[in-house]
């Protein structure tokens, strides 16, 4: 079984969740040539995390963010670890339930997620700045 794997970068994105299935296709065009394969992805980050949601209607992505902001708040005064600001330790709250890694089909050179299916970089930080990924194909 041939196996690809490449680091990609993503682009600082605004904290919430982001869209990013176009910005991963278009770094890994060897996805074209796999007739049955599986797609890993994982984020080498500890303040983001990745998950497969809703990929039409934008509210979706703000009420998200609204729901783990209001589940995991900033500024708790039991939270010991404050180094990079208040949006530290939530960061990294929300980024240990989202996860670290999406494993996804690849049928005829595609992505086999539902038609409302899309990629989410889950940027936690104010300033998180340009995440790595890397790709895995399993061929």
């Amino acid at each position: 079984m041939p196996i690809i794997q490449k680091e990609i970068h993503i682009e600082p994105k605004k904290r919430g969740f982001n869209l990013i299935t176009g910005e991963v296709l278009s770094q890994i065009p060897e996805i074209k040539d796999i007739t049955t394969g599986l797609l890993n992805i994982f984020i080498k980050h500890t303040s983001a995390s990745l998950t497969i949601n809703e990929n039409a209607d934008p509210d979706v992505r703000k009420d998200l963010e609204t729901h783990f902001n209001i589940t995991v708040s900033e500024n708790a005064s039991f939270y010991k670890h404050r180094d990079e600001g208040p949006d530290d330790m939530p960061a990294h709250i929300k980024a240990s339930v989202l996860g670290s890694s999406l494993t996804i089909p690849i049928t005829n050179g595609k992505l086999n997620m539902g038609i409302w299916q899309g990629i989410y970089l889950c940027e936690h930080r104010n300033y998180g700045g340009s995440r790595s990924l890397v790709i895995t194909i399993f061929n």
